[in-house]
């Protein structure tokens, strides 16, 4: 396909699922259609699954088809040769319901696991399926309203109050101060759902009492058990997430500030919503608050069992109101750029890049108008500039020069 144009309105992709909210993202992407489905993601990207459409002359065309037919026109020849493909993956999420504990392997681990899923025949999509491809899944996200998730075991001192702390649990500690982090999750991961409901049914109970009475908050680990059960009650196999819940350092950040999730990190996203950059890849090892398929033998071989301080990242500032958050990878960088009315942006992209307006609205290279909510693709080696005509908020997700 000749491409006479370098930069090209982008349409993404909404995805249902069960955890997701029903009003934040439609109303971002201006759509007015009454659905009772919730609106959990919008994808902006190449990734097989759903891949974004792109707007070329009048017609929609399947961005990751276009990279396809024109890699060094579309991400550079180098990016392709390294990648294979736009190596990221490009959301806004909307968090109503607690996310899957969540673990993400290395590039190294994913090559071997999903080469040895194939030998032994597990289909792709497969239920039980680990490994998806061979990619590892850093991801990095910025609140876009105030944020709460799970980001990587405690400090042991911390660790050994909230074992103190919580009755239910106490009985755990001994084993903690003996064998630390990694004999005290194992222990709690492998243990039978009868001993695993024993423990945690008066620990939920318990919490959804105090969450009621207004005696606990959102950095009480209590106030998210509760949530998890208050609405429809108890069910017959508590979920064993919950110990993470109480292992795990309880993160809120505010809007505009950003975490960073390596391999091995345990995490879980609790509550809000956010910008979300991730490599293009679908690897999820998990670890509970999800009905769907546990691993745990495959869960211990790549989780860290190390505290964690969690770093919640500002941003470095940049030239012309933008701020990048350092991301350290290959895959992808993020920004920011705020601009205030009359302001300029100006820009030379290194591969293909994706912007998000998320307030006010912008002119690009003073042809093409971006309102909040609408989203455009910037080809590989294009200059361009970007006008505010009021004060205004976009998201730039970009593949760091090689």
């Amino acid at each position: 396909m000749q491409l006479n144009e370098r930069i090209f309105k982008l349409k993404g992709v909404v995805q249902p699922y069960a955890w997701g909210g029903h009003s934040f993202i439609p109303q971002l992407l201006n759509h007015n259609l009454a659905t009772d489905q919730p609106s959990a993601e919008y994808w902006m990207g190449a990734h097989p699954s759903a891949p974004s459409k792109i707007l070329v002359g009048n017609d929609w065309v399947n961005l990751n088809q276009l990279i396809a037919e024109n890699p060094t026109n579309t991400i550079t020849a180098a990016v392709m040769s390294r990648f294979g493909e736009l190596p990221y993956l490009f959301k806004v999420l909307d968090v109503k319901d607690m996310l899957s504990i969540q673990v993400h392997p290395t590039k190294e681990s994913a090559e071997i696991g999903f080469e040895e899923e194939n030998k032994a025949g597990i289909p792709l999509n497969a239920p039980h399926r680990n490994y998806k491809d061979q990619n590892h899944k850093p991801e990095v996200m910025v609140a876009l309203s105030e944020f709460w998730l799970l980001h990587g075991f405690k400090s042991k001192n911390a660790l050994e109050e909230i074992l103190l702390d919580t009755p239910e649990l106490k009985i755990l500690l001994p084993l903690f101060r003996q064998d630390g982090i990694k004999a005290l999750y194992q222990f709690v991961m492998e243990m039978s759902q009868n001993d695993v409901n024993n423990m945690l049914e008066p620990l939920v109970k318990r919490a959804i009492r105090l969450k009621k009475e207004g005696s606990i908050d959102k950095s009480n680990p209590g106030w998210w058990a509760a949530k998890l059960y208050e609405e429809n009650g108890l069910t017959e196999n508590i979920d064993r997430g919950i110990f993470s819940i109480y292992f795990f350092n309880i993160v809120k950040v505010n809007k505009g500030d950003a975490v960073f999730q390596k391999a091995g990190v345990p995490h879980a996203y609790l509550e809000g919503q956010n910008i979300e950059l991730m490599a293009n890849s679908d690897n999820v090892l998990r670890g509970g608050l999800t009905p769907k398929h546990v691993d745990v033998p495959e869960l211990m071989k790549h989780t860290l069992f190390e505290s964690v301080v969690p770093e919640i990242m500002k941003g470095a500032p940049g030239a012309g109101g933008e701020v990048i958050y350092p991301c350290p990878v290959p895959d992808f960088g993020l920004s920011k750029i705020e601009l205030s009315a009359g302001a300029i942006y100006n820009a030379n992209s290194f591969s293909l890049e994706i912007i998000i307006v998320t307030e006010g609205s912008v002119l690009v290279n003073q042809s093409m108008v971006l309102k909040k909510g609408e989203t455009a693709a910037i080809l590989a080696e294009t200059e361009y500039s970007l006008t505010a005509t009021g004060n205004c908020t976009l998201f730039k997700a970009f593949v760091p020069s090689i």
